[in-house]
């Protein structure tokens, strides 16, 4: 069977569309109209906030060698063992605390949800039909695995995978499309895979995340003094091994600031959800706003340039522990400015990404 450009039906199915195989037996399992798939890949998110389905969750999560790489003999037991004993509690009092009760679902599901709603529209402007857009997680449910199976038997010989991440990092970016290539090893036909590099300094993202600061400093009753970037930490060991989390984080900062025309000290970069013994990039976002407040800085404000939408590290842990912490200090007024989730402006900067990458698949 030749290969077939996905935009038009292939001259070896007879009728066009239906499936059958031109020439072949009638018992030839029926081949699907090529496709180009689009898979946008989020972290995950627990099915609910009881005990055992946030324990399933961060079991997963925190089983992955790319997020947490102590070998099994040492990491496992005191995994399962002790931390899993306490912290499914702890993790799902966070999470009912801003789940979404209207769907029974994470806002993370429920925004990615969106986001793929909208890409799905764009590419269906621009391709018609020759583009299939759907979303999976690297934890939790929809999986990866049953998408991207899903979608190669929808007839998709051609999928781009984009994990969410403007920054490239190895737990996240990297375990992503480690999943993904998981997938196609159970595959007896396995579709041409892309993935998705950073995009940290695509002019349609940082014009994005430009106009969301313009828009809350705007709105703000007191104009924030500083605004902090604050991403997602990583053990100081990955920068040292070669991770270019680090260094692509601080470019945003500084790419942001140059977007908006500010001077150097109007925006400071930290990082957050910090645990376990080991030394961490930093400063800590939590440590480093209570230290602004002591310096006499009472008006902030906090962005979060490395997530793609908002979730429990911002929802619960920026907008409750790091905002308490600040205003504990001393801070009068905290602004926390929302992920990009799904603006049109974000929807239009991820599509941008996307239509580039799709060069000579469309």
């Amino acid at each position: 069977m030749t290969s077939q450009t996905p935009d038009k039906a292939s001259p070896d199915l007879d009728p066009p569309g239906s499936g059958r195989l031109a020439h072949a037996p009638a018992d030839h399992p029926s081949i699907p109209r090529a496709k180009v798939g689009v898979v946008l890949a989020n972290l995950g998110t627990p099915d609910a906030t009881d005990y055992w389905s946030m324990r399933r969750y961060l079991s997963e999560f925190l089983s992955d060698k790319r997020v947490v790489d102590y070998a099994d003999w040492k990491w496992q037991p005191l995994l399962q063992l002790v931390i899993l004993s306490r912290r499914p509690f702890k993790s799902g009092e966070a999470y009912r605390g801003i789940w979404n009760t209207e769907k029974n679902e994470s806002p993370l599901l429920t925004i990615t949800r969106e986001q793929t709603r909208k890409v799905a529209a764009g590419l269906q402007e621009q391709h018609g039909d020759a583009v299939m857009v759907d979303f999976c997680m690297r934890y939790g449910n929809p999986s990866t695995d049953s998408v991207l199976k899903r979608m190669q038997a929808a007839g998709c010989e051609r999928i781009l995978f984009f994990p969410l991440y403007p920054q490239y990092a190895s737990p996240t970016t990297a375990t992503a499309n480690d999943q993904a290539f998981r997938t196609l090893m159970t595959l007896k036909w396995q579709p041409a895979l892309r993935t998705v590099p950073a995009y940290f300094e695509h002019p349609a993202y940082l014009d994005a995340l430009a106009n969301s600061v313009r828009e809350a400093y705007d709105a703000a009753e007191t104009s924030p003094e500083v605004l902090v970037a604050s991403y997602h930490g990583v053990p100081k060991r990955y920068l040292l091994e070669g991770d270019p989390y680090h260094c692509q984080c601080q470019k945003t900062t500084r790419l942001l600031r140059e977007r908006l025309g500010w001077d150097e000290s109007s925006i400071q970069t930290a990082f957050q959800s910090q645990f376990g013994p080991e030394e961490w990039v930093g400063p800590a976002t939590v440590e480093h706003v209570a230290e602004l407040a002591r310096q006499g800085r009472k008006h902030i404000a906090v962005v979060s340039p490395a997530f793609s939408s908002d979730c429990v590290e911002t929802l619960e842990e920026i907008e409750e522990e790091i905002r308490d912490s600040f205003i504990e200090a001393g801070g009068e007024t905290f602004t926390y400015i929302p992920c990009l989730n799904d603006r049109d402006d974000h929807v239009a900067a991820l599509l941008s990404v996307i239509n580039n990458e799709l060069g000579g698949w469309v």
